[in-house]
Formats: structure tokens, sequence, C-alpha cells
């Protein structure tokens, strides 16, 4: 054993004190999105009626760790493809896969043994495979928010692993600095797109093949009124969620050496007080913009919607705007949420987080950034000077902000489309209306939950005053 230790040479260079303090901040992000995590299951199992609080919790923890389990077995190869690309490795995905999957060699070896001529920073490439897996799982949760309690179990799974898959390619081609949109001039510093914008798309199209939760609008034999569950847990999933972000947004820079330069994922000019700043500001603006709606039409739900909204309009831009920029940019967000939300409920379509808030509010931030942003240069990588991939050799423009939105909701939509006409064929998707009305915990867990108290309307719009009757 000794013998074999001291053939193996070590690069101490890839673990200095430096590299170790990178490596803290990543791992910071990775614990920021895990309290995102929990503050998501916090928030539906408050949105959600009692009798599925249980059944809805389980399926969103399976779902991540089904999304997170895919992400390290094979998504992060897709999301390092870009790198492999502006560096001119040779067969860039088939390198990528082969270093990055989850049996791959520098997936698996120690950073002290890979030397800095193969990968410098190896050790911050790992804990990205962590941070990036725990979003891979957060989209199956946020999906799960639109088709809870209505989506059958076995659909609901098969959809993450393939939702997955989807939104690792999609993370290349939007989310970095060098991937094919990005390069182009397509700017989005937390993700948005393929986080939000993409589970929004599906959500349009498994909530209209889904159809209706029995009393949302209509009332059922069974279940006159849907009524949610306890509402302290939907303010304490929002201030867990409030608290875990601004980790995860030290793990959207770069920093490089010597002087630890920090620039933003898409390698526009940044620093962390700037990143953190407009965050705190957003959630401000949408925090104030809600209420003033909540208490307007006295609707509780906007004083949720409102933060999220906020803070989702800034998402795509918290590294190039200035503090005051993210505030006002942010002031509007929960209108755009408040006009979405309102007219899906003239319409009885039954979705009233994802569609208003992702589809809505980050549409509109996607415009604004291209819009308030426009010429910022940004793409490339540190080091290259010339070229394709030259360092901030692309700007943001309102043109190439429209063209990403189009393919982050597309490609949920044409995802969605194709897994809902296989699942309507073979072992279908919808829960039987009269399991539905009984509760899934009921039916599938065989336990009570406590009894129906909470007030009906905090999943989504109350009930229309003349309600339909049941068939």
């Amino acid at each position: 054993m000794e013998s074999l230790v001291l053939a193996q040479q070590v690069f101490p260079e890839q673990v200095t004190t430096n590299q170790l303090l990178q490596n803290l901040v990543y791992a910071s992000g990775t614990v920021g999105a895990l309290l995102v995590v929990v503050g998501l299951v916090m928030l539906d199992a408050g949105g959600v009626r009692r009798p599925n609080v249980f059944n809805a919790t389980i399926e969103k923890l399976v779902g991540f760790f089904i999304g997170f389990a895919t992400y390290f077995a094979i998504g992060f190869a897709f999301w390092n493809w870009q790198y492999n690309q502006a560096f001119e490795v040779a067969n860039p995905l088939g390198q990528s896969i082969e270093d990055w999957w989850l049996g791959g060699t520098l997936a698996s070896d120690l950073a002290q043994n890979v030397s800095p001529d193969v990968f410098a920073g190896v050790n911050n490439f790992q804990i990205f495979i962590f941070f990036l897996a725990c979003f891979a799982g957060i989209i199956n949760i946020l999906l799960h928010f639109a088709v809870s309690e209505r989506m059958k179990a076995s659909a609901y799974y098969i959809t993450c692993f393939v939702a997955t898959i989807v939104s690792s390619i999609l993370s290349w081609a939007t989310w970095g600095s060098v991937g094919p949109l990005t390069n182009a001039g397509f700017h989005d510093f937390f993700g948005a797109g393929f986080v939000y914008l993409f589970p929004a798309g599906m959500a349009l199209v498994f909530v209209l093949r889904l159809g209706r939760r029995p009393g949302m609008f209509e009332a059922h034999p069974r279940l006159p009124e849907y009524r949610t569950g306890t509402l302290w847990t939907l303010a304490a999933g929002v201030l867990l969620i409030f608290a875990g972000l601004p980790m995860v947004i030290l793990s959207c820079l770069f920093f490089f050496d010597p002087q630890a330069l920090a620039v933003s994922v898409t390698m526009a000019d940044t620093s962390v007080g700037i990143a953190l700043n407009n965050y705190a500001l957003a959630w401000a603006g949408g925090a104030l913009a809600g209420a003033l709606i909540a208490y307007r039409t006295k609707k509780y739900a906007y004083l949720l919607l409102g933060p999220f909204a906020g803070y989702v309009s800034g998402a795509p831009a918290l590294d190039v705007y200035e503090p005051w920029q993210a505030f006002l940019v942010a002031l509007p967000a929960p209108f755009v949420s408040y006009a979405v939300y309102e007219y899906l409920g003239r319409k009885y379509v039954d979705e009233h987080k994802l569609l208003p808030v992702f589809a809505g509010a980050a549409t509109y931030g996607f415009i604004m950034v291209g819009l308030i942003d426009w010429g910022t240069a940004q793409g490339g990588y540190v080091g290259i000077e010339e070229g394709t991939f030259a360092f901030q050799n692309a700007e943001i423009n309102v043109f190439w902000q429209l063209l990403g939105i189009a393919v982050l909701l597309g490609a949920g939509v044409v995802t969605a489309a194709v897994l809902s006409f296989i699942f309507e064929r073979t072992i279908g998707m919808r829960v039987p209306d009269d399991d539905q009305a009984e509760g899934l915990d009921r039916v599938l867990w065989e336990f009570e939950p406590e009894d129906e108290l909470a007030p009906a309307g905090g999943d989504g719009p109350r009930p229309p005053p003349e309600r339909v009757p049941a068939s």
C-alpha cells in the first residue's frame, strides 16, 4: 500500500487555502439549495388539502431524488459540455460524459491527484455536481406544485427522470458562459430559464390535460369545496427560501486568481455585494407590491406570491442590475402575476403557482434585463482572448432574451405534450376524481389526516360566486 501511495503524484496547487475558500463558497450554495428544498416542501404542505399533505410531501421528495440521482449519473456531463467546446476538446460531448458521468474519472478522482494541466480547480466542479443536482431535483418539486393531488405517482416519477435530462441539456444551452445561447447574448444569471420557465411550460400542458381538482371550481358529491392546509407552513416556507437563496447566489459567481476577480456565471462584470443587494431589493419590491394587492383585494395569496414574483423577475439579472434597478423592476412583477392569476381563475384553469409566477413574472424579468442592460458584455471565458469564445465577446440584447424565453418555455411544452400523449395511451396520468375527493393519504397510505378546517382558497382563486353544481 505504501508503494502505491508514493507512486501517486500529488498536485498541491489543486488544494491550496485559496482553493479551499472557493470550495466552501460553493458548498455553502449547496446548503442554501437544500434549505430551498425544505422551504418549498413546507410551502406546498400548506397549499394542498390536509388529506393530501403526506402523499404530496412524499411524492416531492421521491421526485427530488430521482432528479438528484439522474443529474449525478449524467446531467452534469451535459452542462460541462459547453466548456469542452470552448477549450476545443476533441469530441467535446463524448469527453465530457467520459469525465463527468457518475463513474467518470474527474467525477471520481481526488482533487490532489488531478494535474492542473488536465483540469484546474476540479474540487469546485465536483461540488458543483452536488449543487446543480439539487436544482435538478428542485425542478421536479416545482413541477409537482402544478400537478399535485391529481397526477398519478408513476406518471410523475417518469416525468421527473425525463425532465432532468431535458433541463440538463437546456442548462448547457442557456446557463453558463459559453453555451450556444449565452455566448450569443442571452442573459440568465440564476438559471431562472431552465429552473423556472421550463417547468412552467410543462405545467401549462399537464394542467390542461389533467383537468381541475374536485371542489376547486365546481362541487363534487363528496367534496363541496376545496380547502387548504395550515397557513403557518406557507409563511415559514417563504422565509426559509428567502434565507437560503443568498448562499445559492454566491455559487452563481466565478472567482479567478490572483486577485480573486469575481464575475457572474455568464462572465458579466459583477461583485458579491451588488448581487446580494439586488437579491434583497428584488424580494423587498415584490413583497411591498404584493402586500398592496393583497390588502386591496383581501386575498392573502398575494402576500406570498408577491415576494416570489419580485425575486423571480430579478433573478436573471442580479449580477448586472444596480440595486435601485432591481427594486424598480420587482415592483411591477406582482401585478404581472396578479393579471395571470386572475385570468386563469376566470378561465377555470386550476394552476395558481407556476404560471403566474414563472410564466408571468419570470418572462417579464427576462425581457426587462434585455431592455435595461442592452449592450452589457458577457459570454466567453476568462483567459480566452480571441475567437468564438473570447472573454465577454457577446452583448445582452432583448432579441436573444425573447428567443431564450421561446426555447425554454417551448421545451417544457413539447416535453409535457409528448409525455401526456404516451401516458394517456399506456399507464394513464390522472388520479380518479373519487380518490382525489377522498384524499390520497387515505387512499394510498390508509391513515386518517386531520380534518380540513382551514379557510378555502389558499392554493388558488376562491371558487366563483356562482358555483357549478355537481353532475
